[in-house]
């Protein structure tokens, strides 16, 4: 999702709305028809129905309806189900947030992480912005905005039902002083604490575990508990970001995770290593 892209219309492509709209567009093509014939269907636009199946607009019940008769669909289980995502994927779109006044491209993310059930996070550089400690934040980037809005984020840890979050560091964050000795310190601290939630699962990938294909950019995979509701994988490279959500290249990024957290130390041993490095700050 590019920043061009969540601007367009002053709408959003939804994680629901894509996964309704790709159904959509997959019963359209099976019943041989265009999106000219679904439009005139609908009494609608071309362009409208282009827009609701890239998930960019809310979909009415009477238009859902309007299509599956079109498009031969009948069986109630079916058209419940398309019903149902879309109703979701309504309601998604009315939550307003503390998030809606940053970059629209951070704002893209949080949006989905403020939903999401669990969360797989791969770090090379940094700690895991969710695990971060305020002094670390500010040392970061000192903006008094920048930092509570991280802190917010955060209390995602804390809700009923919690956040779970499964992230896994790479020895180079931990070892990179973030804001002089004191902060640095007091952050490893907090790992070690935060580690024995019992939402969060926390592992470290050691120097001496050798180089791994995983180094060159920090990985997010987000899942959700709607139905329907692909995985949405997030990754960070220098000077930009790239998405990807559901299909084969969100199923390679995690299956490379997984691959991570093998190689990493367990939990108990990462706690175990992060409290000896904090003794040594």
């Amino acid at each position: 999702m590019t920043e061009d892209q969540s601007a367009q219309d002053n709408r959003v492509s939804t994680v629901l709305g894509r996964r309704l709209g790709g159904e959509l567009l997959q019963l359209r093509t099976q019943a041989g028809f265009t999106q000219g014939q679904a439009a005139k269907a609908l009494t609608a636009s071309t362009a409208k129905v282009a827009k609701m199946e890239r998930g960019w607009v809310p979909m009415r019940d009477p238009d859902i309806r309007a299509l599956c008769e079109l498009y031969g669909v009948v069986e109630p289980t079916m058209v419940g189900g398309l019903l149902e995502l879309a109703r979701l994927d309504r309601e998604r779109r009315k939550v307003k947030g503390w998030w809606n006044d940053l970059p629209k491209n951070m704002k893209a993310y949080i949006e989905l992480e403020n939903v999401a059930t669990s969360i797989k996070t791969w770090q090379v550089s940094y700690v895991p912005g969710l695990l971060q400690t305020p002094d670390y934040i500010h040392a970061l980037r000192p903006d008094e905005h920048f930092v509570a809005a991280r802190i917010e984020r955060q209390r995602r840890l804390v809700d009923s039902p919690p956040l779970a979050l499964w992230a896994v560091v790479h020895e180079a964050a931990l070892r990179c002083v973030v804001g002089g000795r004191d902060v640095m310190g007091g952050q490893l601290e907090h790992l070690v604490q935060v580690s024995r939630k019992p939402n969060i699962t926390l592992q470290v990938l050691p120097f001496s575990a050798g180089t791994h294909m995983a180094l060159g950019a920090a990985i997010n995979i987000l899942s959700f508990a709607d139905a329907g509701a692909m995985d949405v994988m997030y990754m960070e490279v220098p000077l930009t970001q790239r998405w990807a959500e559901g299909g084969e290249e969100t199923a390679r990024h995690a299956a490379l995770f997984d691959n991570v957290a093998k190689a990493a130390l367990s939990p108990a041993d990462s706690r175990a290593f992060i409290g000896a490095m904090s003794k040594e700050t």
